[in-house]
């Protein structure tokens, strides 16, 4: 009989179990409630707050909204959001992950520190355009801040000006480290680097090596919009090419399973425990457990 193990430490972080608390408690309350964006980068998490009464709505949305309550996930928001919110009357629950939210004050507070030419610093952010988290760190700079998420973007930045570069939370250590090595290879002024990764989220990738290394067979859960599910699935892959990226247990092949005797199931700081518990059960129904 096949084993089947869930990663005990897998599932939401920290932010992301924070703000579904907050939601949960609001729609208890009111039964209503909207979230900026989607609450969390699943589509079965999202679905099941939908179910009791949580409307996910755009910024274009908000502008229009009056004296509703909305709440801000974990990625944070940039300062006009919250003035729009003000202007309309909206009471705001504010989610944002207290290590997003310290980053946030860290650049807006070094971008107000003008240099001795009278120009704002020039802040580079490592991380991915128009993900939520980045259009708030670069909303804290009045939208100049520079984001690359590659070493081919580069270019961007003006290398005889004092560089400082900070990173999206959930980017890979590594990846940062490459950059700080380009851009200290590049640079004709000062440079100045901060690494303002989660550890809660980096310490993962060790762990999900291990775990990915010790099964003969991973199925690892996560939505399509997860940029950390991005990250983690090819962790898996590289330490064992027998690994499926699925986003619920309805995508389960049968063949995958065949003549597996230890089976892991992991997913990303987006996914619901619950839903790695569907996985684990479908598996063992295919496998007659």
């Amino acid at each position: 009989m096949a084993t089947i193990e869930i990663d005990s430490e897998s599932g939401f972080c920290f932010g992301v179990v924070t703000a579904i608390h907050k939601a949960e408690e609001e729609l208890e309350k009111s039964g209503q409630l909207y979230c900026l964006g989607d609450i969390v980068h699943n589509s079965n998490e999202v679905e099941r707050l939908q179910s009791k009464g949580l409307q996910t709505i755009t910024h274009d949305e908000l502008q229009q909204l009056h004296d509703v309550t909305v709440l801000l996930r974990a990625h944070g928001e940039p300062p006009e959001t919250y003035r729009t919110a003000e202007r309309n009357g909206i009471t705001v629950i504010d989610a944002t992950c207290p290590v997003v939210l310290q980053l946030q004050r860290r650049i807006h507070a070094r971008y107000n520190e003008l240099q001795p030419d009278g120009r704002h610093p020039q802040i580079v952010i490592y991380g991915k355009k128009g993900h939520a988290e980045v259009n708030g760190l670069v909303g804290q700079t009045d939208g100049h801040a520079i984001v690359v998420e590659s070493i081919d973007e580069l270019g961007r930045i003006d290398f005889t000006r004092d560089i400082y570069l900070y990173s999206q939370t959930t980017k890979s250590l590594q990846g940062f480290a490459a950059m700080v090595d380009e851009i200290s290879r590049r640079r004709q002024a000062g440079f100045e680097y901060f690494d303002t990764i989660c550890r809660q989220v980096a310490n993962r990738i060790p762990r999900i090596r291990e775990f990915a290394r010790s099964h003969d067979l991973i199925l690892f859960v996560c939505g399509s919009k997860s940029s950390n599910g991005k990250i983690l699935y090819e962790e898996c892959r590289q330490a064992n090419p027998t690994s499926y990226q699925i986003s619920s247990a309805c995508e389960i092949s049968p063949s995958w399973l065949a003549g597996k005797e230890n089976i892991g199931i992991c997913g990303a700081t987006s996914t619901p425990r619950w839903l790695m518990e569907q996985v684990r059960q479908a598996a063992a129904g295919m496998l007659g457990q």
